[in-house]
């Protein structure tokens, strides 16, 4: 009899899980998606995907809130709300509460989007002058909890906590990161672009990336601006968001389809104060470049890539790709031709306005995915010598004179990503040493195409510190003849492999700031805990 029940039960367990599986088979799916091929994992009949390598996106229902993204600007709220796939059956609409003394409050609902599977509340007339407990609610169970910070006006120092290139080689979490950033406790967090490197598929890559990260931005603001991996491509000159048909890109544009490119840029930028003009470019791809203030210090968000022109048939073809120069001996000049474009002229236009933006404004600084310079010598590996690479901003050079100049205009630093390798940078536009200073932040995980500076003649530039422990530092020409002084880098021979992050330190009253950098595996708690070599550095604006 106990043998009957047992296989009784065994076989009811069996009929029910079938008629479950049956059910999640047969359902249809309320949007298609305008694109095939691509975020396979999270669009469509997503539910018969099999085991992905990224992440797992049937969690439980109870777990369906992913985290959530913020920033506060002019009195208001723009929080973007991140959700694993829902299935046909289940609501679209998230809510929104804040804590009241003991008593959650809901404040507004909004509709999750399909394509991505984020949604935005936007909260006007927001008071910034206190912390407002926050959380993401869907359905009966599934929530995210969270902290609106107050806006640190009354702070003398305002910091910055910088990071780029979350590579996949490593698919781990980030508590190292997490322990470290919290225990800094930075103001702000600023994702600078590859957040992403599964280029077909973004949600999933994406919620990965909230899973690792979201500790730290889950009670702070967070700035995140996507780059090339993230929009999948391996490099990107968005040339005024036209489509590109050759292999690499390198003629100008984007790859995949434009709905792609949108539902990227929705989820990671959406909770960006409101873009200084919102006109779409091509294809109907939107723009987000802006800024935010935080405590009196305002940062400038903008676009490296989208307006950039792509190489490819605009110049001599100087190497064996149409991005990459070998030759030493060539002219630069050849390659600095009118009508090529770097910011383009509407984000010129916004840093030219921003440049002369005072009201509650005490410090400035630039933030973007990647820097005004080739400072990198030795590409993926030490047998790879590059002389010059145009997907950094040191190319063309007419363009990157200009952002330079209005950089300088504003005394504003400029931080970014993207090339796998920590540097500091003081630019020079006319003259060594006349442009504003950069530190360019190391990878978040540095065992994907790491970079080197390493002069050919290994030796000193002119002007080298001899108290700094870095042998290849003062004034050197980089690969597109544009001047710089190097102060610092953090090559991969070096602690973590060079990977890290960047903490940027705003002190109002001096009106100075500190650049540090802190390697992956750092215990910042320890007293044995360093910084790269060459950091930290403070620099007067």
């Amino acid at each position: 009899m106990r043998n009957y029940l047992v296989t009784r039960s065994i076989i009811l367990f069996m009929l029910v899980a079938c008629k479950q599986t049956s059910m999640q088979t047969d359902m249809v799916p309320p949007v298609l998606a305008p694109f095939s091929g691509i975020d396979t994992l999270a669009t469509n009949d997503w539910w018969n995907r099999g085991e992905s390598v990224i992440v797992n996106i049937k969690v439980p229902r109870e777990d369906v809130v992913a985290f959530g993204l913020y920033t506060v600007s002019n009195n208001t709220l723009k929080l973007s709300a991140q959700l694993f796939p829902l299935y046909p059956n289940e609501t679209r609409e998230v809510r929104l509460e804040i804590k009241v003394g003991d008593t959650w409050e809901e404040i507004q609902k909004q509709k999750v989007n399909d394509l991505g599977w984020s949604a935005l509340f936007r909260v006007e007339n927001w008071d910034n002058s206190k912390d407002i407990p926050y959380r993401i609610l869907h359905g009966e169970s599934a929530s995210f909890e969270g902290l609106i910070r107050k806006d640190p006006k009354d702070k003398t120092e305002i910091v910055l906590a910088a990071m780029s290139c979350n590579s996949n080689h490593d698919r781990g979490m980030r508590e190292n990161y997490v322990r470290n950033i919290n225990f800094q406790n930075p103001d702000l967090v600023f994702f600078a672009g590859d957040q992403s490197y599964d280029h077909s598929e973004h949600t999933a890559a994406w919620l990965k990336f909230g899973l690792q990260f979201r500790e730290i931005f889950r009670n702070r603001p967070c700035v995140s601006i996507p780059d090339d991996h993230d929009i999948g491509q391996g490099n990107l000159w968005g040339e005024n968001g036209k489509v590109s048909i050759a292999e690499g890109a390198s003629d100008g544009g984007y790859t995949f389809h434009p709905e792609y490119v949108k539902m990227v840029e929705r989820c990671q930028t959406a909770n960006l104060p409101d873009p200084y003009d919102p006109t779409p470019v091509g294809q109907g791809i939107g723009v987000y470049y802006t800024h935010l203030n935080i405590g009196g210090v305002d940062f400038a968000i903008i676009e490296d890539r989208k307006f950039k022109s792509g190489p490819m048939g605009k110049i001599p073809q100087l190497g064996p790709r149409p991005d990459h120069i070998n030759d030493p001996n060539y002219d630069p000049k050849s390659v600095d031709l009118p009508g090529l474009k770097l910011l383009g002229d509407r984000q010129l236009k916004f840093l030219e306005d921003w440049s002369t933006m005072n009201e509650n404004i005490q410090m400035k600084a630039v933030l973007s995915q990647t820097g005004f310079a080739c400072a990198t010598h030795l590409h993926g590996s030490k047998e790879n010598r590059l002389h010059a690479d145009m997907d950094s901003n040191g190319w063309p050079q007419t363009g990157r004179n200009k952002a330079l100049e209005v950089i300088k205009k504003a005394n504003a630093v400029h931080i970014g990503g993207d090339q796998h390798l920590a540097t500091i940078v003081k630019h020079g536009i006319h003259h060594f040493g006349d442009g504003p200073w950069a530190f360019i932040v190391p990878a978040s995980v540095n065992d994907y195409y790491s970079r080197w500076w390493w002069p050919a003649d290994e030796k000193a530039g002119l002007n080298h510190d001899p108290a700094n422990p870095l042998p290849w530092t003062g004034d050197y020409l980089d690969g597109f003849a544009n001047k710089i002084s190097l102060y610092a880098y953090a090559n991969p021979d070096s602690d973590s492999n060079g990977a890290g992050y960047g903490l940027i330190r705003f002190h109002k009253m001096k009106n100075t700031v500190t650049f540090e950098c802190w390697p992956r595996n750092a215990d910042v708690q320890s007293r044995g805990g360093k910084q790269f070599s060459g950091w930290p550095l403070t620099i007067k604006l």
